[in-house]
């Protein structure tokens, strides 16, 4: 949508000076400054399962829509690749709310004698739940520290990266020289017992609030790379597990991240399977590059051969299932061999005769919390010569 939209059921509590919306299990969730020295009226905080504050900007909506795919810009508290927006954390009223949020609470008056008791309930309740009670929550979202969820696939954004994260297997293929956000651990599949036990756990953390969900993301870092079968029975018990065809969000989503050679070697049925699910399935492939010296450069172990190949395959899949849409990242930097735009517009561009609908291409700048102008005229450049939907890719935790 091109204007703010609350989705979802929530509860609200609106002071003269901020507003506060809760989830079913009443944890904060959003919070907006409502006095003059609010940055704008029409921005607000988000709180996200992963107890991170994320600040959304509209950044003048023209230009955010047309970069991000998105109508509204998230900064984020962490080091990040985006080259849009400023520094909202650092202004007196974002930061009032983000480090002050409980106590703000508990300064509310409590309700008179003429308000339903439901009220004084549900202010009781909303008080009781602490910033360590959610640090402590979002801990707990995974059975092991190693296995938390550094980054979520860039077309999670079209869920504003509401989704339950539900790891098969951990590590991933390549030991990437350039790489900031994966563990660097080898790829390893979970057992299915274990992939039982970790859905209840998240059944029983989400709790009352799981109807606002209806997305789930398989990771860690390389889940294509996963034996078929695991991957569906994972898909399958979440789906049924989690509720997702009673959610209160219309439709289901399921993200995961794969490689080039996870996704030539996948098991051909596996896409023909995926589309019969009640899910639309995203999956994200780092390609990178289509140039040998950057492939060697940044120290990803794979051919260009390899590399082309997949972005074919990725082509052919596309065009052959409704229910399933592949997209690409490749890298953006100012220090990358000279051979490295051009062979990616021979891809982006040459590749096809006419302007394609589906298979996103994200540009991910290796650049963190540098922006410049002279890489956002890069992207615009490649976005105008792409003959692919083409947009930034900002690095995104849960």
């Amino acid at each position: 949508m091109s204007f703010p939209v609350k989705y979802g059921i929530y509860s609200e509590i609106e002071t003269k000076d901020v507003i506060f919306q809760f989830n079913l299990n009443n944890e904060i969730i959003k919070a907006q400054g409502k006095d003059k020295t609010w940055i704008h009226p029409l921005e607000w905080l988000k709180r996200t399962m992963g107890n991170d504050w994320i600040y959304y900007s509209s950044g003048g909506y023209t230009g955010v829509v047309e970069t991000i795919g998105e109508y509204y810009l998230p900064n984020l508290q962490y080091p990040t690749n985006s080259l849009l927006g400023g520094k909202p954390f650092k202004t007196e009223s974002v930061d009032r709310i983000v480090s002050s949020w409980h106590e703000i609470l508990q300064a509310i008056p409590g309700p008179g004698n003429g308000l339903n008791g439901k009220f004084k309930i549900f202010m009781d309740n909303i008080r009781k739940i602490s910033p360590g009670i959610l640090k402590t929550k979002a801990e707990n979202l995974f059975s092991t520290p190693e296995e938390s969820v550094t980054v979520l696939p860039p077309d999670a954004r079209h869920v504003d990266y509401d989704v339950i994260p539900l790891n098969i297997s951990t590590g991933c293929l390549y030991k990437c020289k350039f790489c900031r956000v994966k563990t660097g651990n080898d790829f390893k599949e979970k057992k299915k017992a274990d992939i039982k036990k970790d859905i209840s756990r998240l059944k029983k953390l989400y709790d009352k609030d799981i109807i606002n969900y209806n997305s789930l993301f398989l990771g860690q870092h390389d889940a294509l790379n996963a034996d078929m079968e695991l991957i569906l029975f994972a898909a399958k018990e979440a789906y049924s597990a989690f509720g997702f065809e009673n959610s209160y969000i219309k439709g289901s989503s399921l993200f995961l991240f794969g490689s080039v050679d996870s996704l030539l070697n996948a098991d051909h049925t596996l896409f023909a399977k995926l589309n019969q699910l009640n899910f639309q399935t995203y999956i994200n492939i780092g390609l990178e590059s289509a140039d040998q010296k950057t492939l060697d450069f940044i120290g990803k172990p794979i051919t260009t051969a390899r590399v082309k190949q997949a972005f074919k395959t990725i082509l052919h899949i596309n065009s052959q299932y409704d229910n399933i849409e592949i997209t690409s990242n490749f890298l953006m930097a100012d220090n990358l061999p000279k051979g490295h735009y051009p062979a990616f517009l021979k891809l982006a561009r040459k590749s096809v005769a006419k302007v394609q609908t589906k298979g996103c291409i994200y540009l991910s700048p290796l650049s963190i919390n540098r922006p410049s102008r002279e890489e956002i005229f890069k992207f615009n450049r490649l976005k105008i010569l792409s003959r692919f939907p083409t947009f930034l890719y900002i690095i995104q935790r849960l």
